[in-house]
């Protein structure tokens, strides 16, 4: 009788432990299942995220570039420009250029293209890294300038200069022909030799600067 109940006992105790057994791996499934899937969910978020962000900022490129794209470049006028050619050791021409538009924004390229004289060939352009472009707002003012610390570089008065201005393009000029400026008639004839122009600047002191005759 003993022997019996023994063995129903161990017969219980054996039954319970399967079973206790197959529940804590049926517990420890779920828990990966859901653990992957919140997983796969963060990843998922994170990559949406991710292509959210870079088509955003694909985007705000691709509209800056297009805004640069539709600034027209600044027409050439005798009426905008001015020359002026102070006294002193560190001798210099400066070209002024001014937007006359209240409401329109413009773009400079490199630098002012000046015949001299008749001249065949403009002044050259100082060297540079790479192009230049600046973009002047209504009513906002670029310069450019020649040094003339030399006799060389100063050589002989002019009284008048024909002006073009590079385009977007490379090798592009505008007008075809240069435009007639009478510096006579502006009361500001000056001596320009063997020297080299700056690329148009915000700021006159920035164009010294790079000209080598700032202070």
């Amino acid at each position: 009788m003993t022997a019996r109940r023994t063995r129903r006992r161990s017969a219980a105790y054996a039954a319970l432990a399967l079973g206790l057994a197959g529940s804590l791996a049926l517990t420890g499934c779920n828990g990966s299942a859901k653990s992957k899937k919140s997983s796969s969910s963060s990843s998922s978020k994170s990559t949406k995220r991710k292509i959210i962000g870079g088509g955003t900022a694909a985007a705000g490129a691709g509209a800056g570039a297009a805004a640069t794209r539709r600034t027209p470049p600044c027409p050439v006028s005798t009426t905008r420009l001015s020359f002026s050619q102070p006294s002193g050791p560190k001798g210099y021409v400066s070209v002024r250029y001014r937007n006359a538009s209240s409401t329109l924004s413009c773009v400079l390229y490199d630098g002012p293209l000046l015949y001299f004289s008749k001249s065949k060939s403009p002044v050259p352009l100082m060297k540079g890294e790479g192009g230049n472009v600046l973009t002047l707002r209504p009513k906002g003012v670029a310069y450019a300038v020649i040094p003339t610390t030399t006799p060389a570089a100063r050589g002989t008065e002019h009284k008048e200069v024909g002006v073009q201005f590079p385009g977007g393009h490379l090798g592009s000029r505008t007008p075809d022909q240069p435009l007639p400026y009478d510096l006579a008639k502006k009361y500001s004839t000056v001596s320009v030799g063997q020297s080299q122009i700056t690329y148009w600047y915000g700021l006159l002191s920035t164009a010294k600067r790079q000209a080598g005759v700032g202070n």
